[in-house]
């Protein structure tokens, strides 16, 4: 299989049903785009969540804590709720939520750096637990558009179609723009910004479009 076979695929899904869920989820993410710091820390702790874990696992932690929780509970209780929750790394995340907090103006810092890219790179530098993959979920959560998501399922998808010929671990800096390149390439020949990519992507591994 190569990429136009995965062109193919892609533009079959988004002539379905599936179009629409993923207008949708884009919208959601507009509209959070227009919410105040508070929903955005609140997606940062949840793009803190996903790291070696899930995204439903982490939709489920954002809904049973909420904003209050992640600012308000200490370490200890945070971490046990976290393992109640069936996290993994209950008391890590708990440690980088709770340092996080000094970011709870996080709109404001984003907003003010102005480009997505270099917010990117501010996140991985400045929040503890954000690599590229979670600095770039997060800002495509919050309406940002032109940064790829590197997880598991759009990396094996590269490499089935012959995008990438090994999945490395642990990518560096140069390594990731480089992928995250391929990625824009395919979206402009499918007329999608990275954004809409992801999901269409997500979905042709897990059947779902999820955030």
């Amino acid at each position: 299989m190569g990429v136009e076979s995965l062109i193919a695929q892609i533009r079959t899904i988004m002539a379905g049903p599936i179009a629409k869920q993923v207008e949708d989820r884009v919208g959601e993410f507009k509209i959070l785009h227009s919410g105040g710091n508070e929903d955005w820390f609140a997606e940062l702790c949840f793009c803190i969540l996903t790291a070696n874990s899930s995204a439903r696992l982490g939709m489920r932690i954002q809904e049973a804590i909420g904003l209050e929780g992640f600012l308000t509970f200490s370490k200890q209780e945070l971490g046990k709720r976290l393992m109640q929750l069936g996290h993994r790394f209950s008391e890590r995340r708990a440690h980088f939520i709770v340092q996080a907090r000094k970011f709870s103006q996080i709109k404001e810092i984003v907003v003010g750096i102005g480009d997505e890219r270099l917010a990117r790179e501010w996140l991985v530098k400045n929040v503890m637990g954000l690599g590229y993959k979670e600095a770039s979920h997060f800002l495509r959560n919050v309406g940002y558009d032109n940064l790829a998501i590197l997880d598991r399922h759009i990396l094996r998808i590269m490499h089935e179609y012959g995008m990438i010929e090994e999945i490395q671990k642990g990518l560096t800096k140069r390594k990731y723009l480089e992928l995250e390149a391929k990625l824009q390439d395919l979206g402009a020949q499918l007329g999608l910004p990275l954004s809409k990519l992801d999901l269409y992507l997500w979905c042709m591994k897990t059947g779902t479009v999820l955030k």
